[in-house]
């Protein structure tokens, strides 16, 4: 008898273990995904470059993201689902830089994707207005891509720079801060169709004297003691007063930059004096990105919106029928990819939203950053910063 109520006990645990699933793959409601592993390397579209920090994914027929990151080598190895999927390679938010490569993955095999595939593409309209002491256009140019210079005259014209994603400003940008006579601090056209084309989605980058285009001024007063420009001087204003030195052991700040990059911290050569060192920020609207122990350096920040703005369509992400959005993933974890726009239903369901998960707008990013590339002279590491900023635009 002793054995009989033994017996049904063991039985009753093996019912119990059964009805709980166990093993998801065993459990017809929710089947562990079958998968295999899609491994290669991320480079610019020179084919040279390897591109760290850029987010691969696939998505299954469940709208299920699988995703990884490249290494500062450019290298990615991914898990994903069996069967015939679109690889997705993309940098920033993905609506300036991205590829998609059709990829097979097979059950418990490798399958790696060739350089010549992996390579990120250009989406972007790319301009930039030239400038003495800086040329971002020679980074771009170097890396594969293209951009297109635009004058000062020519950032008047709404109708022009709409046309474009992201607009480079270099220091000493012709017909502008020492020209006495043309320049941002008595253009106030040029301070309203930044303002717009920002608060539509458009990006800038500044360097240096290019602050003027920020909050206005001109060559004989400190940026913090003229207002003219777009950002109000409780968000950021300058003093000329840097001089010609090594500043020693700068750190990167920001972890994804400083991952994508393989460092952290670096020596950055400031050869020319008088450059515009950031006398005030407001720390809850920039993120700084660079810096040497308190002084920001680099800064960046996507909160900009101007309410009186007019809404105009800018750039090419909606000739290309894509949208950015925050994804949830199943671990909890959110992550911005750009998607095409027909599957948004399906994301939404999932309680995905639309924009990038670190914005709190729908505007563009302004960069600003007091270093920049020379038209003579090896700028070093900073050099992976800037290739860092532009695909990251």
């Amino acid at each position: 008898m002793k054995q009989n109520y033994l017996f049904i006990v063991l039985c009753s645990l093996v019912l119990l273990v059964n009805c709980k699933g166990g093993d998801d793959s065993v459990n017809p409601e929710n089947p562990k995904p079958v998968t295999g592993i899609v491994e290669g390397k991320v480079f610019a579209k020179n084919g040279t470059k390897p591109i760290g920090g850029a987010i691969v994914f696939t998505i299954d027929s469940k709208n299920q993201v699988y995703h990884t990151y490249s290494d500062a080598d450019g290298t990615f190895s991914l898990t994903a689902p069996e069967g015939n999927t679109t690889l997705h390679i993309q940098t920033g938010n993905g609506l300036n830089f991205r590829t998609e490569i059709p990829v097979t993955v097979k059950k418990d095999e490798t399958t790696n994707v060739t350089s010549k595939d992996s390579k990120l593409n250009q989406i972007a309209k790319i301009a930039y207005v030239e400038g003495s002491y800086d040329e971002i256009e020679s980074i771009i140019t170097s890396l594969g891509y293209t951009a297109t210079e635009i004058s000062y005259q020519d950032l008047k014209n709404f109708n022009t720079i709409s046309q474009y994603d992201i607009i480079f400003l270099n220091c000493g940008s012709r017909n502008f801060a020492y020209s006495g006579t043309n320049t941002p601090s008595n253009d106030l056209s040029i301070f309203s169709n930044l303002s717009t084309f920002i608060t539509n989605g458009g990006s800038i980058y500044t360097s240096d004297w290019a602050a003027a285009y920020l909050v206005g001024g001109d060559k004989n007063a400190p940026y913090c003691g003229i207002y003219g420009g777009f950002l109000d001087l409780t968000k950021i204003c300058f003093n000329t007063n840097g001089n010609s030195a090594m500043y020693n052991n700068c750190s990167v700040s920001n972890a994804a930059m400083a991952s994508a990059i393989g460092f952290s911290t670096l020596d950055i050569q400031y050869d020319q004096p008088l450059w515009q060192k950031i006398q005030h920020y407001d720390p809850s609207f920039w993120e700084v990105l660079v810096q040497k122990d308190n002084e920001p350096l680099m800064i960046r920040t996507n909160k900009y919106v101007n309410t009186t703005a007019p809404k105009i369509p800018v750039g090419t992400s909606l000739n290309n029928n894509q949208m950015t959005i925050c994804h949830h993933t199943a671990n909890g974890n959110n992550i911005t990819i750009t998607i095409n726009q027909n599957a948004w239903n399906a994301h939404q369901a999932h309680g995905d939203y639309v924009g990038s998960c670190s914005a709190t707008t729908s505007s563009g990013n302004i960069y600003y950053t007091t270093f920049h590339n020379h038209a003579s002279g090896n700028i070093g590491k900073a050099g992976p910063i800037l290739e860092y900023v532009i695909l990251n635009l």
